[in-house]
C-alpha cells in the first residue's frame, strides 16, 4: 500500500485507479489511504454538478471538461450513477456521455455507484476526492445522481456547486422544492437553444431577488442582511446559458468558476468553506463508527427483544432507545 500511494502521489493513472476500488470496498483502506495522503490535499477546486435527470449534466461536464483543458488544467472527474437494485453496481451511463474525453492523460474519470445513499452522493464521495486532490488534479468534478429533490449535500462536499436546469422541465416551484436556490453558486439553464429557455431564466433570476427564498446571498447560502455591505462582500448568483452540446457558453461558465474561486480565496470563505466541509465529514465519520461500536455491544437477541416490545406497544421508541444507550455504555 505504501509503494501504490507514492504513485498516487506522481499521478501514476492506476495507481489511483487501483487506490480508488479499495477506498470504495474497505472503511479499513480508506482510513489508511486518507491518513497518508491528507497532507498533500487541499489545492483541488471541487466542483459539484448538480440538477434534476435529464437537465444535460453530463453533457455540460463533458464540454466544460474539454473547456478547462484548453488552460492545460489537470481534471478528476466523480460521476456518482445510480445503484443497480441486483448487483449494488453503477451503470457506469456517464462514461458512455463522456467518451469524448477518452484517451487524455490530463483527465481522470471514475463511476461511483451510490449504493443506496440518499443526497445524491455515494458514501465513499469524500474519500476519492481527496485522492485525486492527493494525485494533483487541479480541478475535481462531482456530478450526482440526479435524483431530483434530495441531492443538498453536494452543497457540503463541493467549494462551488453549480446547478444544470433545462426549459420544459417542470414549473419553477420545483426549483424552489429541490433546494436548488439555496445550494447554488452558479445557476445554468442548459439547451438554451430550446422554446421556452428565456422564460426559465427570467424566472430564475426572478427567484434570486424574492425577499426571504431569494435575496442577497453569500456563495450560494441565503444571507441575514440585505443592502449595500451585503452585496459589497457576497456572491451574487449567475444565470447562464449554454447549449453543452454544441459547446455554447462554456467559456462563461469557465470563467465563472474562477472568478468564483478568487471570491472564496479574497472573502475568507474558502477556509470557511474547508470548516463546515471538515466537520460535517467528521461529524459523518463519528456516527458510522459509533454505530459499528454500538451493534457489536449490543446482542441480536437484546435488540429483537426490544423491538418485539415496541412493536406491541409495551414499550415506547425512546424508552428502547433509553435501554439500549444505558446498555452500551455500561458494556464500555
Amino acid at each position: 500500500m505504501k509503494a501504490l500511494l507514492e504513485q498516487v502521489l506522481q499521478g501514476q493513472i492506476r495507481a489511483i485507479a487501483r487506490v480508488i476500488t479499495r477506498v470504495e470496498n474497505s472503511t479499513a483502506v480508506a482510513e489508511e489511504v486518507i491518513q497518508t495522503l491528507y497532507p498533500h490535499t487541499g489545492k483541488a477546486h471541487i466542483i459539484g454538478i448538480t440538477g434534476s435527470p435529464g437537465a444535460g449534466k453530463s453533457t455540460v461536464v463533458n464540454a466544460l471538461v474539454q473547456t478547462l483543458r484548453q488552460k492545460d488544467a489537470k481534471i478528476g472527474i466523480v460521476a456518482v450513477d445510480p445503484s443497480s437494485p441486483f448487483t449494488g453496481g453503477a451503470l457506469l451511463g456517464d462514461r458512455v456521455r463522456m467518451r469524448d474525453l477518452s484517451g487524455d492523460p490530463g483527465i481522470f474519470i471514475r463511476s461511483m455507484a451510490s449504493r443506496g445513499s440518499l443526497g445524491g452522493l455515494a458514501q465513499a464521495t469524500a474519500s476519492v476526492v481527496k485522492v485525486l486532490d492527493a494525485a494533483g488534479y487541479d480541478y475535481v468534478l462531482v456530478e450526482t445522481v440526479g435524483a431530483g429533490q434530495a441531492e443538498v449535500d453536494i452543497a457540503n462536499a463541493a467549494h462551488t456547486t453549480v446547478v444544470v436546469e433545462a426549459p420544459g422541465m417542470g414549473d419553477e416551484i420545483q426549483s424552489i422544492k429541490a433546494g436548488i436556490l439555496e445550494i447554488a453558486d452558479i445557476l445554468v439553464v442548459n439547451k438554451a437553444d430550446r422554446p421556452g429557455a428565456d422564460r426559465t431564466v427570467r424566472s430564475l433570476q426572478m427567484m434570486l431577488h424574492l425577499g426571504p427564498v431569494g435575496g442577497t446571498r453569500k456563495s450560494g447560502r441565503l444571507s441575514s442582511t440585505n443592502g449595500t455591505e451585503a452585496n459589497d462582500i457576497g456572491w451574487n448568483i449567475p444565470v447562464l446559458e449554454t447549449v453543452a452540446t454544441k459547446e455554447r457558453g462554456m467559456a462563461e461558465l469557465a470563467d465563472m468558476l474562477g472568478q468564483h474561486m478568487i471570491h472564496l480565496r479574497n472573502s475568507g470563505e474558502w477556509l470557511q468553506r474547508e470548516r463546515e466541509r471538515s466537520w460535517r465529514e467528521i461529524e459523518t465519520l463519528l456516527q458510522q463508527r459509533f454505530m459499528r461500536q454500538f451493534q457489536s455491544s449490543v446482542t441480536s437477541e437484546r435488540r429483537e427483544s426490544l423491538l418485539t416490545a415496541v412493536a406491541a406497544r409495551e414499550v415506547d421508541p425512546y424508552t428502547a432507545v433509553n435501554q439500549l444507550l444505558s446498555k452500551s455504555e455500561t458494556d464500555v
